[in-house]
């Protein structure tokens, strides 16, 4: 089979694979979407740490049950279309006896750690995989695991009917926050420097008003101004601090954006203890994938109009220059 490979840093390239044999607890499945994120170009490029050599990256994919192992007790059954979630934990560490197992000490990833959905075919253990109704297209479905991610953010800002939200950044995963902190209650602002995102995110996704990158006025938050929860959807060192300036006194700072290993942002002690405010972040998709599934399902958001982009499998170097070049919105591989 055909997979996209991290072979060398800052590159992914096509490559052939023999189909993986399954082993015990495992579900073979045929790939039917695969989404290009922002954390395979990490990976690409050796920000990663734990990412493991020559992987092949897909973290972000649904697909058809292909085969399950004689000796694996699975709740889906041949033929199913399903979502993954690749996060895996060991089920021994502190972390995952008191449920915090996406900290776990010793997570496997699907597509980071161990090889993933940017494939024809992959193994996966079946808890990974959850069944997926049948109105969803697999498109659609491949945004299960980003989105879960998101459901966890939403869970860490507690938005209460009528806070004032502000999103900084409306690519994929701005969006869904986005729509997800509107459909929660939550008046929302957004920051984001493409007039396409801008106009999509008020609308398709739930915003209220949008703002090229410094436009939105300096607040005072120690004097009730600005907002009451900031989700910062970028991963940078500067607008990780633009989402504590612009949060008001009790409110509360959710950074979501991936940032690099060696980034560092400055802010003011004082300013913190003044405002009394809340930083917290997150970190992958705890408890959040059948949330996302019943959320895709739903379909009270136009999901699909993330998808910009599809590729073949075969067309991938012209599907990974659509993705840096950040044209578009999300790019789906389908092998």
């Amino acid at each position: 089979m055909t997979v996209a490979s991290w072979q060398k840093v800052g590159a992914i390239d096509l490559m052939s694979k023999d189909i993986p044999a399954l082993k015990s607890g495992e579900v073979l499945v045929k790939v039917a979407a695969s989404g290009i994120c922002g954390t395979d170009l990490h990976i690409s490029r050796g920000e990663t740490p734990h990412a493991s050599k020559k992987v092949v990256i897909g973290h972000e994919f649904s697909g058809y049950v292909q085969e399950i192992h004689p000796d694996t007790k699975a709740l889906v059954k041949v033929g199913d279309l399903v979502a993954i979630d690749p996060n895996m934990p060991c089920n021994q560490c502190t972390f995952c006896r008191n449920q915090k197992y996406h900290l776990c000490t010793h997570l496997f990833c699907i597509g980071v750690t161990v090889d993933g959905g940017m494939s024809q075919y992959v193994s996966v253990p079946a808890r990974a995989v959850i069944a997926v109704p049948s109105h969803v297209s697999p498109e659609v479905a491949s945004l299960a695991e980003p989105l879960s991610c998101v459901v966890h953010a939403i869970d860490q800002g507690k938005i209460k009917s009528g806070d004032s939200v502000l999103v900084i950044g409306a690519g994929p995963i701005g969006l869904m926050a986005i729509a997800l902190a509107s459909t929660s209650g939550g008046r929302v602002t957004v920051i984001e420097p493409s007039e396409m995102r801008r106009q999509k995110a008020l609308d398709t996704f739930g915003a209220t008003e949008a703002f090229a990158p410094g436009t939105l006025p300096a607040v005072d938050g120690a004097l009730g101004e600005g907002f009451d929860v900031v989700f910062e959807c970028v991963g940078r060192p500067n607008t990780a601090e633009d989402a504590v300036n612009f949060t008001k006194a009790g409110g509360t700072v959710v950074w979501v954006g991936v940032a690099k290993v060696e980034d560092r942002v400055s802010i003011s002690p004082f300013d913190i203890y003044r405002k009394e405010l809340t930083i917290t972040s997150t970190y992958t998709n705890p408890y959040g994938i059948e949330r996302a599934v019943k959320v895709l399902a739903e379909n009270k958001v136009d999901w699909s109009s993330l998808v910009s982009h599809t590729f073949k499998l075969s067309e991938f170097d012209e599907a990974w220059k659509v993705f840096l070049a950040g044209t578009g919105l999300k790019v789906v591989i389908k092998p």
